[in-house]
């Protein structure tokens, strides 16, 4: 008791811890321990007159100016009633826009599957090169094959059509 009016008791109702250094907060005038002094840490009611930022439109993406005093939620509410650019209606960008090149195949894919021997672009179905009857420059390994063995690669039944598929999307 040698020094009763040193320190403050922290303004939190939670807290009420006496503290030897108190930080006065300057938005509601109120002291507050080390664990409380920010505005998020005493929920400060006036909080909004003092912590300047500047919102952005969640939809837009644009900088919202807020004068001093607003809340900033009510004027971004505002801002994406009235003037916000963005419409989600109005701006659909396409995702699958790659087609296919193989004739008579209209499908349409997100990533652009180029042939490496061709550089056509393909669907997923259509990629390998004995899929689109690959007219360009055939591999050292695809040139020694015979004429029947391609015949009966191109035309598979049953299992071993399924064995071949597989074989191929492993490599």
């Amino acid at each position: 008791m040698e020094f009763p009016d040193l320190g403050k008791h922290c303004s939190e109702p939670t807290c009420k811890q006496l503290d030897f250094l108190p930080i006065t907060c300057d938005a509601c005038k109120q002291d507050f321990c080390k664990d409380h002094f920010s505005y998020m840490g005493h929920k400060c009611p006036f909080a909004f007159k003092k912590d300047v930022q500047v919102p952005v439109c969640p939809l837009c993406n644009a900088p919202i100016p807020v004068k001093r005093g607003e809340i900033p939620d009510v004027v971004v509410g505002e801002h994406m009633d009235r003037d916000c650019t963005f419409h989600p209606g109005r701006n659909r960008n396409k995702v699958f826009t790659h087609r296919c090149s193989k004739e008579g195949c209209r499908k349409k894919e997100m990533l652009q599957l180029a042939c490496a021997q061709c550089h056509g672009n393909f669907c997923i179905q259509h990629r390998h090169p004995l899929d689109h009857n690959c007219q360009a420059g055939s591999s050292s390994a695809s040139r020694g094959r015979t004429s029947t063995s391609r015949a009966a690669e191109q035309k598979p039944s049953g299992v071993s059509w399924l064995a071949q598929r597989l074989r191929r999307t492993v490599k």
